[in-house]
């Protein structure tokens, strides 16, 4: 008897040395929530479980100093960044759609007309990584094994998806609102697994959006927020009122329910889902080999955009997501093996107030009168230089001068940008304008400076660009309620930066970081090379 017991103890000890002493994870898990600001880490904190949020605080490495390093702060350069390890400058991904000069149009960061979609339908599915135009971790791990490991990427945006799994992965899949149905295109395979064939067929969508949206507490206990009922909030929830609890069956007919889905936790429930089925369906973490798993949870940011960081809907929305995050880490103990897997947890970027909530409260802030402004300096423009179509296009906080024109008058085009940069200057919540031939060649070290450099690719971007002062957004929000982010204010750059797993000692640092030092903290991990774009530093505190 005593034989026994020692050979199963001798045997225990085996496994759990041999658990310790593995040369890699089996499975890096990236997670990225959409639209994350740090601090919901701790003001949500005494409704989330132990084994959520709190288990990659207790037990991981935390950054809490960590930050985006360019503008613009949007969901597809975001994404990109935390993969290449590099900013827009380099990556090329300058926003979510920018204004192509060149064919003189809106080019969306993600699309590919030279693919299509299975299982979707027009432009939904026309997507692929084409115009990265760096590697990503995920990359380097496909080409350090030579495509024996596995990568497959999944969210609700087909941004979020695409992005963090590079050029080479095993598949990226996103939610198509149409049908209800996770996708792909043709860039990746001309059908789609089997799994995914099964897991469409679970209709969860609808399952989901026939359960409406209440409170997962009782909402008087959400006293982190403000008031439920506050008229400067979005529609985006089909026109219903924005106050809890909300009832989909009320909807008109006319309203696309499964669009609706992305404004709820029930986005995030159907992603960690997906996920899950992922994991199996590609037998991720059962080799010696690495394989890794991007995660994006794309519905907070469809929330914050619609109801801001102080809402009720917005804490349910985390408070909710804690259980996922407990759901998925503990799946990962049962399929994978504790000890066996790496995760970080990051955000694409974080969220401005909602500039009306701050007026109420006495701030400063306020909205931009676009409108008025373009219609101002049309007019200005026609009475110095006798035309008012020297503008070719405004987006992105960028001017896109029309060159042609300004040849053809044969005006000096250094002239027409230093009378735009003085008329923008003149305008209330303008905070700086610059000539974007400084922005491209800048060397110095003014932070805000640096950021829209970092942000800036000389070929791609506008001629002038501009920010607005901390706190003030644009016309369409004080006509359609919400906010957004994009800036280079803490508000919109400050986000978590967590390490859980295999490798990872436990602890935190308050030293500055730029999410830029996640990829080639990984790529240092696991021995492969650097993304081949990469600028960021692997970290140190978490490695030594």
């Amino acid at each position: 008897m005593n034989k026994f017991f020692l050979s199963i103890l001798l045997a225990l000890s085996a496994f759990f040395v041999s658990a310790q002493n593995i040369k890699k994870p089996k499975l890096v898990v990236g997670v990225i929530v959409d639209q994350m600001r740090y601090e919901y880490l701790y003001r949500f904190e005494n409704h989330y479980g132990d084994h959520g949020f709190k288990r990659l605080l207790s037990d991981g490495f935390s950054f809490k100093n960590a930050h985006y390093n360019y503008i613009p702060t949007y969901t597809g350069p975001g994404h990109a960044s935390v993969y290449t390890g590099t900013t827009p400058r380099v990556h090329g991904i300058i926003a979510n759609d920018w204004y192509d000069k060149f064919e003189k149009r809106s080019r969306y960061c993600v699309e590919d007309s030279d693919v299509k979609g299975v299982d979707g339908d027009g432009k939904v599915g026309q997507r692929s990584p084409k115009n990265m135009k760096s590697t990503t971790v995920t990359d380097e791990l496909r080409l350090f094994y030579q495509n024996r490991s596995k990568v497959v990427g999944i969210a609700l945006k087909d941004r979020g998806a695409i992005l963090p799994a590079g050029h080479q992965p095993n598949g990226a899949y996103w939610f198509d609102a149409q049908s209800g149905n996770f996708i792909t295109s043709t860039f990746y395979r001309n059908s789609l697994p089997k799994w995914l064939v099964k897991f469409n067929k679970r209709k969860l969508a609808e399952a989901y959006m026939s359960k409406g949206w209440d409170t997962y507490k009782p909402i008087e206990t959400y006293v982190e927020s403000a008031r439920d009922d506050r008229s400067y909030e979005g529609k985006e929830l089909g026109g219903i009122p924005p106050v809890f609890p909300y009832d989909f069956k009320q909807l008109d007919a006319s309203i696309k329910l499964f669009e609706l889905l992305k404004v709820t936790p029930h986005g995030n429930t159907i992603t960690t889902e997906m996920s899950l089925a992922a994991l199996d369906g590609e037998d991720l973490g059962k080799d010696e080999v690495t394989d890794f798993l991007a995660i994006s949870y794309s519905s907070p940011d469809y929330v914050g955009h619609a109801f801001g960081p102080y809402s009720k809907e917005i804490q349910d929305v985390y408070i909710r997501l804690d259980l996922e995050l407990e759901r998925l880490m503990k799946a990962l103990d049962e399929k994978v093996g504790k000890g066996n897997w790496t995760i970080f947890l990051t955000a694409d970027h974080a969220v401005a107030d909602i500039p009306a909530y701050l007026k109420e409260l006495g701030h400063g802030t306020d909205y931009m009168k676009s409108g008025e402004q373009k219609k101002a300096i049309s007019q200005k423009l026609e009475e110095r230089f006798g035309t008012s179509d020297l503008i070719e296009n405004i987006s992105n906080h960028q001017i896109f001068l029309n060159k042609k024109l300004i040849a053809e008058r044969e005006l000096d085009l250094n002239e027409v940008k230093t009378f735009l940069i003085a008329e923008m200057n003149q305008h209330a919540g303008m905070s700086a304008v610059f000539d974007a031939a400084t922005i491209s060649n800048y060397a110095g070290h003014d932070l805000d400076v640096k950021l829209i450099a970092a942000g800036h690719n000389a070929r791609m971007s506008g001629d002038i660009v501009y920010t607005y002062q901390a706190g003030w957004l644009g016309q369409w929000h004080l006509e359609n309620g919400g906010t957004t982010h994009g800036s280079g204010y803490s508000y919109d750059t400050h986000v978590p930066m967590l390490f859980y797993g295999w490798g990872i000692k436990q602890g935190s640092t308050v030293n500055y970081h730029p999410i830029t030092d996640i990829a080639p903290t990984i790529s240092t991990l696991l021995n492969i090379k650097l993304p081949s774009g990469c600028t960021g530093q692997p970290a140190a505190e978490l490695l030594d």
